[in-house]
């Protein structure tokens, strides 16, 4: 049985035979997940982080903000999620739901070294005027809390816009069949793959692409249409998918590489850069 719900701004559908109390637990991770991290509303933990001041945090909060930061120095600042103020000044500063307009301070310069982390005292300090933005994590950790919840059902699917998790097998018994869109033909598969207790998680141009930004050195000038990553948990997948878009295809791909993971890049020309082990998947 499929159910759906709408959150984190895309609609959330689980797959999975298991009782309705399991599944509204599951559900509800995306709405705490949501409701913490979001950098659209001024009243998440989130965005109540003072500047200049260590400041304890949820485990979900501190869960994400430390991963972010270990994805930031893993990728050389490829990705970094202190660019909230950045994206907001592209326009991207609407709650998807209400509409309203938050602001996102930030100073020029500010990046992920900004931000400390006590982990005895889970606390965190933001060391100069910034907005986070966890948009490549947030989502992956509540699907990631979810899988969790739905392990003892073994056999489910959890697709939240593109974020996916897939667990134990499909109806039929086999491995789960996923379908990576071609960034230039809506309608049309680039690939498929065969896959089963892991997660998958595209970032493309024609979608999230636009948001996406060099951390680095500004705006993007993308030499890659589509990242498709597959990976242990949703949360890696997704932040790695997105920093292999920024990197491009040759350092993309050879980050994948050192993480242990496989992807698939596709590039603005439609060539194909896969990693070890890709042709497995």
């Amino acid at each position: 049985m499929i159910r759906t719900i709408a959150a984190m701004g895309t609609v959330v559908s689980i797959e999975v035979d298991a009782p309705e109390a399991a599944v509204a637990q599951a559900f509800e991770w995306f709405r705490q997940v949501e409701a913490t991290c979001s950098r659209f509303d001024a009243s998440s933990e989130l965005r109540q982080l003072p500047v200049g001041v260590a400041t304890g945090a949820s485990p979900i909060l501190f869960e994400a903000v430390s991963f972010a930061l270990q994805v930031a120095r893993e990728t050389g600042g490829a990705f970094d999620p202190t660019l909230g103020n950045r994206l907001a000044a592209r326009g991207y500063n609407r709650h998807y739901a209400t509409r309203a307009v938050t602001d996102a301070p930030g100073e020029e310069g500010a990046s992920y070294r900004d931000v400390v982390l006590d982990v005895d005292r889970r606390t965190i300090l933001l060391q100069r005027p910034l907005t986070l933005d966890l948009g490549s994590v947030a989502k992956g950790l509540a699907v990631d809390a979810a899988a969790q919840e739905l392990l003892p059902y073994r056999d489910f699917c959890i697709d939240a816009g593109g974020d996916i998790y897939l667990g134990g097998h499909n109806p039929r018994g086999g491995d789960w069949r996923v379908g990576i869109r071609h960034p230039r033909n809506r309608d049309e598969l680039i690939d498929r793959l065969l896959v089963s207790d892991c997660a998958v998680c595209t970032s493309g141009d024609y979608e999230r692409g636009a948001h996406i930004l060099d951390p680095r050195g500004g705006s993007l000038q993308p030499r890659v249409a589509s990242a498709t990553v597959i990976a242990p948990n949703a949360m890696l997948a997704d932040a790695l998918a997105t920093a292999a878009f920024v990197l491009g295809p040759e350092e993309g791909i050879a980050l994948l590489d050192r993480m242990g993971v496989r992807g698939l890049l596709i590039t603005t020309a439609l060539e194909r850069h896969t990693t070890t082990g890709f042709a497995d998947a």
